[in-house]
């Protein structure tokens, strides 16, 4: 998988009286766009020239969205009203409403832009897409996506991961598409419900792992599967990653199926999953079962967020904001203690980061000054309050406030 990077965006700046994690108040110096000192609060009778005091706000790593489709969004586009499946929830046919939906969208490149600027505008600076391929649309999704990656490059880091929306073996091309959306750029090769979808787990799990050596790219597979079953392909994935030598390299997302089995079951595959180094994405759906979050950290696993869909053909939720997020996941998970409601955030900013092997993350001498300043006295007030009054700052420019992108 291809580390991200960004190139030198300032010269040199100070902001003064920053709240940090941990509660102290310090000065933070950046050059060329990472931090180079952090030291306490110096209150100076005369701060560097063009200082910024922050008098006393809470400054955070730039949040990480996890899991979202840049593609399939109608964010800023007409309202599209929610169709519901004939009879419980189907992929297949969320699928044909979402194709159908997307006849009558608006460009994709604008429906993109107005996404990814949601999400920077509320603080995330680093972001995972999955772009559809399938016999359909062919090549014509990454192609897009990868355009308007380009143009925000200097505002946000986006990786790619090729997603077989119709699967793989159900449609017949898809494998030697997925291979060209690598070549062109994408930086993971994603799956779907290798056994529900395309009815034979090892076969597509063959494409999927073998593309993935081939082109030396990560892997990352929505499974939606429950009960014995999803657990099941899990248990597969985990063991192709060990052999593989793909440790943190892999990721399932949505994972339903650890929300629904016993609590012994729970335990043995949490502790599979971390030692295989798998990562788990969820985004704590409203109407399905998640993975435990507090479970799974316990047994040392990876767990991440995203946003998932945001107003699009499978639910008209979705605001972009990961802060929300972990306020959402803190909720359906019970937690309420200072500890839980900080790794409510840890979700959605540090596993993040570990989950999609982002390089100088944190607020930290030599990491990359993207972060988020807010009105907050500690972390567990943030998660709890979500406060809108916030800046967002790119290697120590700021690029949007209170949820609007500046210039």
């Amino acid at each position: 998988m291809r580390s991200l990077s960004v190139g030198c965006i300032l010269n040199q700046a100070h902001f003064l009286n920053a709240r940090l994690a941990d509660g102290t108040v310090a000065d933070l110096a950046i050059v060329d766009g990472r931090f180079s000192a952090i030291a306490p609060a110096a209150n100076a009778a005369s701060p560097p020239p063009g200082a910024v005091d922050l008098a006393g706000q809470l400054v955070l790593p730039a949040f990480v969205e996890g899991h979202i489709h840049l593609d399939t969004s109608f964010y800023g586009d007409t309202w599209r009203p929610h169709i519901p499946c004939t009879n419980g929830f189907d992929v297949r046919e969320r699928v044909a409403f979402q194709m159908r939906n997307l006849e009558q969208a608006a460009p994709m490149a604008e429906r993109a832009k107005n996404q990814i600027e949601l999400c920077v505008g509320h603080g995330s600076l680093a972001m995972r897409s999955h772009v559809m391929v399938d016999a359909a649309v062919g090549l014509k999704h990454v192609e897009t996506i990868l355009g308007v990656r380009e143009r925000y490059r200097d505002l946000i880091d986006i990786q790619l991961v090729a997603f077989p929306q119709s699967g793989i073996l159900s449609s017949p091309g898809t494998a030697e598409l997925l291979d060209e959306a690598l070549k062109l750029g994408c930086d993971l090769v994603g799956g779907l419900d290798p056994a529900s979808f395309d009815r034979d787990v090892k076969a597509h799990l063959d494409v999927v792992f073998g593309l993935a050596e081939k082109r030396g790219a990560g892997i990352d597979i929505h499974l939606h599967d429950r009960g014995a079953l999803g657990l099941f392909e899990i248990e597969e994935i985990v063991a192709r990653a060990s052999a593989s030598g793909m440790q943190g390299e892999v990721a399932v997302s949505h994972a339903y199926a650890l929300g629904d089995i016993s609590a012994e079951a729970l335990a043995r595959a949490g502790e599979s999953i971390a030692a295989a180094g798998v990562a788990i994405m969820t985004n704590a759906p409203g109407d399905h079962a998640f993975p435990p979050v507090a479970a799974l950290r316990k047994a040392g696993v990876t767990v991440f967020a995203g946003s998932d869909n945001i107003r699009d053909s499978w639910w008209p939720y979705g605001d972009g904001d990961m802060l929300n997020r972990a306020n959402m996941i803190g909720y359906r998970s019970g937690f309420y203690e200072d500890w839980e409601l900080e790794a409510a955030y840890d979700v959605v900013s540090h596993a993040g980061a570990r989950a999609l092997g982002l390089e100088g993350y944190g607020i930290r001498v030599g990491a990359k000054a993207d972060f988020v300043a807010l009105r907050a006295e500690h972390v567990p007030e943030a998660v709890v309050a979500v406060p809108k009054d916030r800046a967002v700052y790119r290697g120590g420019r700021a690029i949007a406030r209170n949820g609007e992108m500046i210039g």
